[in-house]
């Protein structure tokens, strides 16, 4: 019994130890992936295409990663978990089939950009695991769900700005309907509120129910 109770004490303190912990690859990795990551963008689409609501996502995810900030990991899992499965299925069905079935995944079949920078576009598929993976350890923040709301509206105005032929984020024509929601006005706070509750509010509940509540210690790295 006491053998027993012993073994348990360890394996409730390894557990404790080993949540709230990143490895340090981790770090250097997201640190290295927008050094590569961000000329390439830049060169390739402008600094415009940072406005779009993945690739914010790309960025804040990685310092979130480099910082540690379980409050950043996790809005960044809410932004990214339905948009990666709508990009993914929507990737595949036109690589399989030869023809897009929801705008903003034709660029990965353009002849006209390097296939390289294309394939730098896989970060839709392997963010968000990383992020999930770390939130593993971390536990989630449900700040996080706010957060992604007030990012997602500082990103549809700020689109507003942007070339309208460009359509960042759908602010001038949603994907769907191929169209405006009505005055700019209208069609931002549409787009917005529908990503708030169709897109993001799942994702917070699915991460707040299979997820610990994150810990209030700041994260430390391991070398493993």
């Amino acid at each position: 019994m006491a053998a027993n109770s012993d073994e348990k004490s360890a394996n409730m303190a390894s557990s404790q130890m080993s949540q709230g912990k990143l490895p340090l690859w981790l770090r250097w990795a997201a640190l290295l992936w927008l050094l590569v990551w961000i000329p390439a963008y830049w060169r390739t689409w402008g600094p415009d295409n940072f406005l779009h609501l993945c690739d914010l996502a790309t960025i804040l995810g990685c310092i979130g990663l480099w910082s540690g900030s379980a409050l950043l990991i996790s809005s960044q899992a809410v932004g990214l978990l339905a948009v990666s499965i709508v990009w993914a299925a929507g990737a595949a069905w036109e690589f399989f089939l030869g023809r897009p079935v929801i705008a903003g995944t034709e660029y990965l079949f353009d002849p006209r950009f390097p296939l390289w920078v294309r394939l730098l576009s896989l970060f839709h598929i392997v963010l968000p695991l990383a992020l999930l993976w770390a939130l593993g350890r971390m536990g989630y923040d449900p700040r996080g769900w706010r957060l992604q709301s007030a990012i997602a509206f500082c990103a549809f105005v700020a689109s507003r700005f942007t070339p309208p032929a460009e359509n960042i984020n759908y602010a001038f024509t949603d994907p769907f309907i191929h169209r405006a929601w009505g005055p700019p006005a209208v069609h931002v706070l549409t787009s917005t509120l529908f990503m708030i509750f169709v897109a993001y509010l799942p994702a917070h509940v699915i991460l707040r129910r299979f997820f610990p509540p994150a810990r209030t210690e700041p994260v430390t790295y391991t070398r493993s």
